[in-house]
């Protein structure tokens, strides 16, 4: 996208820019994806045991030699098996259509959307959403309110521990720069996640919030009280809070080992269920 040198970054804008106004709907088109983790759990998870239970063919499947636990190995490991194929067709194959916008730094691949459809991470939500919804079907015994809870359940969890757990499975990295001559941070285009940023005072005390300050290199120019009124004095630095890019496969290798746990975990309690259904 451009190359290096005088006028090199102004010819990878305008190549962005081009690229961006001809595709500039496909972005949107990705993002309908997000959904299709749940609309499985839905369609195929939530129906498993609650459609068998609410028209009453589970009392004929289950008393014809074949045990309920055996039944719910069959059709959970074959809804498994199918769910796991086409997730990671899904997140492998985003990822790779993402991949310009990702090597040339023009996307955040941290971002919670971008994060949530590609990679790995969609296994193991997918996985999840599934086996969320027949656990649900093994307590409401009507498909309608089994796809209710189950789309409930996958909505609430991945946005707490996309807000709460994931800046956290590290500790975040801390970058400082100069107030004075600053163009841009020094990773803005590597693709770190940025957490939280400011600008400190000689002291290390935070006195703007949620961003930066780009003074001009002369103090002596127009530019000279170049944050003055916020209380910027000399030794004032920009400060970022940060996850760096590189860590992105293995924050996504600790998101989906989250949800396949999960998914076991709820699996094996649906099995549990599904034996005490009368």
């Amino acid at each position: 996208m451009g190359k290096a040198g005088p006028g090199g970054n102004e010819s990878c804008h305008e190549a962005f820019t081009q690229f961006n106004g001809k595709y500039s709907t496909l972005p949107l088109v990705a993002i309908l994806f997000l959904v299709l983790p749940l609309l499985v759990g839905l369609f195929w998870g939530a129906p498993l045991v609650a459609r068998e239970v609410e028209q009453g063919t589970h009392r004929l499947v289950w008393t014809q030699g074949i045990s309920r636990r055996h039944w719910a190995v069959v059709k959970f490991g074959l809804v498994g098996a199918v769910t796991l194929v086409l997730a990671v067709g899904y997140g492998l194959g985003v990822g790779w259509w993402l991949a310009p916008l990702n090597q040339a730094g023009r996307q955040v691949r941290f971002d919670q959307f971008f994060f949530d459809m590609q990679g790995v991470a969609p296994i193991g939500y997918t996985l999840f959403a599934v086996a969320l919804g027949i656990f649900v079907g093994t307590f409401w015994h009507r498909m309608l309110p089994a796809m209710a809870g189950t789309m409930v359940g996958f909505i609430g969890l991945p946005v707490v521990l996309a807000t709460l757990a994931r800046p956290r499975y590290l500790p975040a990295e801390t970058l400082t720069f100069p107030v004075l001559g600053t163009a841009a941070a020094p990773n803005e285009m590597a693709g770190d996640w940025i957490l939280t940023s400011g600008v400190r005072n000689a002291d290390g005390e935070l006195v703007v919030s949620g961003g930066s300050i780009e003074c001009p290199p002369n103090p002596t120019g127009p530019g000279a009280g170049c944050g003055e009124g916020l209380g910027i004095g000399p030794g004032a630095y920009n400060w970022q809070l940060y996850q760096p890019a590189d860590r992105f496969w293995l924050f996504q290798g600790i998101e989906t080992g989250i949800f396949v746990a999960l998914a076991v975990l709820l699996v094996y309690l649906a099995v549990r269920r599904i034996r005490r259904i009368a």
